[in-house]
């Protein structure tokens, strides 16, 4: 099972988008323990929204997908009203 997920950093107003194989670890490495990269930066970041996949192809269409324009877009316009 892999879960796609969107990050959000209303201190910064700046989103970020992965995905992974153990959500509640890399929860923690974005907002505790990481200690290089984008999201160190930006912290405290909080979980708006997830979606559940069988295999990781799917997930990583689907992260692509919301990386791009339109999805950011639809974030914007879904989920941060």
């Amino acid at each position: 099972m892999y879960t796609v997920y969107v990050l959000y950093s209303e201190k910064y107003d700046k989103l970020y988008i992965g995905f992974t194989s153990n959500l509640e670890a890399r929860l923690q490495s974005h907002n505790e323990l990481g200690k290089k990269g984008f999201t160190v930066r930006y912290r405290p970041w909080k979980l708006i929204h997830t979606e559940h996949f069988e295999n990781k192809r799917d997930a990583m269409r689907r992260e692509k997908q919301l990386k791009g324009g339109q999805g950011r877009a639809w974030i914007r316009q879904n989920l941060l009203r």
